[in-house]
């Protein structure tokens, strides 16, 4: 597909007379501004890409100029290439101003290929875009006739011919090399389809023969689509838009049950699930949900997409309503039938459910769960995650512990917090202690829990040590506090107390 107008389409779309005026769009080259966009009323009077724009403005003074803008007209490109995905999910950008569909078994949806560019055609010239099509076994032959040819349908196994009496620079070939087939004589691909390979491959590099097996189908050249197509997708076309909010989520409850049946015939549940909205003005809204676990459930999944279009409100204006919708699942895993209860609730689905919806809510970072690590130090010894990440990992209770392990607060504080405290003997629990200015007697004890650090983790090079109290003070507060350190190691300075949690 080649956009032969993008940069002025992208300007004139906001005019009420787009076409009519003649408009130039210009950029430095070389210190001195040239035409690198024109629309169709400028070559009318004759302009051409790489004029000066001083010579343009002597001649016609009052001409429209505007200066090139390669961001948006790449942000446009790609916008087209969002609209493009309702023929095909493998759609490629040819920038500056082409794409690249592969249409292969989607034509007969359309009924056939020729029906299938006027549609293409049709939908563009709505948005006010100028578009020319190739339709072609190879992506060389395509570009070639979009640009050069006569026709936009080259039948099957007729790229050869189609492509004798256009010029080489339908090849995609550098200037610097069509000049130079230029001065030797060369200007359709004709004069060098049939010729002796080996010269060309001297003179002009093997980039031009590549080029032109390319085109002829000697070569394979595959297209590197923008999104990776969805693993399966159902979709459903509406000959008048639709607007309402419940009939989006309807339309979703139905694809639900076709996505269901084509997962359950593979065994797979979707982990990463995705709707395609397409406004008949061209824009397309995508809407995402991830999930703990494989899901195929088509109830689950619309309610998982009701959660998403509330915290997205009116962010996703419809427009003039959405014309076809689609659900794809563009994650999948293996999804066993699982024995379930003789009798009771399947509450472990239950929660899973509920984490996945609220995570779509409220977003996965917002929802965490506590996993253990391998580790002994306290502060290190779970992570947060986000639940959904945890679902299939983790499936222990973290709030029990083993009885026979010495208790511990549930709640650390993020760090240990230093006290000053006093022991009746160097290594014993202490009698007192204070923090946060407040002095606390203690009345029991229980210890000590001797943790040692990991040895990398001392720069001096010897181990650090922790002797762990569970204290309670005559005013009820329980706390976990620890000695770093121990009395009789050499060059390790007085031990220090820290606070490092209290118990409820």
């Amino acid at each position: 597909m080649w956009l032969r107008r993008l940069s002025t389409d992208r300007i004139e779309r906001r005019s009420s007379v787009p076409g009519e005026i003649p408009l130039i769009i210009v950029e430095p080259v070389k210190s001195a501004l040239r035409i690198c966009a024109l629309n169709d009323a400028a070559v009318a009077l004759d302009l051409k890409p790489g004029m000066p724009l001083a010579d343009v403005q002597a001649m016609y003074p009052y001409i429209n100029v505007q200066d090139a803008n390669p961001q948006a007209d790449l942000a446009l490109l790609e916008a087209i290439a969002d609209w493009c995905d309702r023929y095909t999910p493998l759609v490629g950008l040819d920038p500056p101003d082409g794409l690249l569909l592969d249409v292969s078994g989607c034509a007969h949806l359309f009924g056939g290929e020729q029906m299938l560019g006027d549609d293409i055609l049709a939908g563009l010239a709505r948005q006010g875009l100028r578009a020319e099509i190739g339709l072609a076994d190879t992506v060389g032959c395509a570009w070639a006739v979009a640009r050069y040819g006569k026709t936009s349908l080259v039948p099957k196994q007729a790229s050869r011919d189609s492509m004798l009496l256009l010029p080489l620079a339908a090849l995609r070939l550098d200037t610097e090399i069509l000049s130079a087939l230029a001065q030797a004589g060369f200007k359709r691909i004709a004069d060098v389809i049939d010729r002796p390979r080996a010269p060309f491959a001297a003179r002009f590099g093997q980039g031009f023969l590549r080029r032109l097996d390319q085109a002829l189908g000697r070569e394979d050249e595959s297209i590197n689509p923008r999104r990776s197509p969805p693993s399966y997708m159902a979709e459903r076309r509406f000959p008048d838009p639709i607007m309402l909010e419940s009939d989006v989520l309807g339309t979703i409850g139905q694809l639900a049950h076709e996505l269901e049946r084509l997962l359950a015939r593979r065994g797979e549940g979707a982990r990463l699930l995705q709707v395609a909205l397409f406004r008949v003005d061209g824009k397309v809204h995508r809407l995402e949900a991830a999930t703990g676990g494989p899901l195929r459930n088509p109830d689950r999944i619309k309610r998982l997409f009701i959660e998403r279009l509330a915290t997205i409100g009116d962010k996703y204006d419809p427009g003039f309503g959405y014309d076809m919708v689609r659900l794809s699942a563009l994650t999948c895993e293996r999804l066993d039938p699982a024995q379930g209860g003789l009798a009771g609730q399947d509450y472990q689905s239950e929660l899973a459910h509920l984490i996945d919806r609220l995570s779509t809510r409220f977003g996965s970072r917002r929802l965490m769960r506590l996993v253990p690590r391998a580790t002994h130090i306290p502060e290190f010894a779970v992570a947060a995650v986000p639940a959904q990440l945890a679902c299939d990992d983790f499936a222990v209770d973290l709030v029990g512990q083993d009885s026979l392990a010495p208790v511990r607060p549930v709640r650390l504080f993020s760090r240990p917090e230093p006290i000053d405290a006093v022991a009746e003997v160097p290594d014993g629990p202490p009698v007192r202690f204070r923090w946060r200015h407040i002095l606390y007697e203690v009345i029991a004890a229980e210890g000590p829990e001797r943790i040692a650090m990991e040895w990398w983790r001392d720069d001096q090079g010897h181990a650090l040590t922790r002797d762990y109290f569970r204290v309670e003070s005559k005013e009820g507060a329980r706390a976990w506090l620890y000695r770093e350190g121990l009395y009789k190691q050499r060059n390790a300075g007085n031990p220090r107390w820290f606070l490092h949690g209290l118990f409820a």
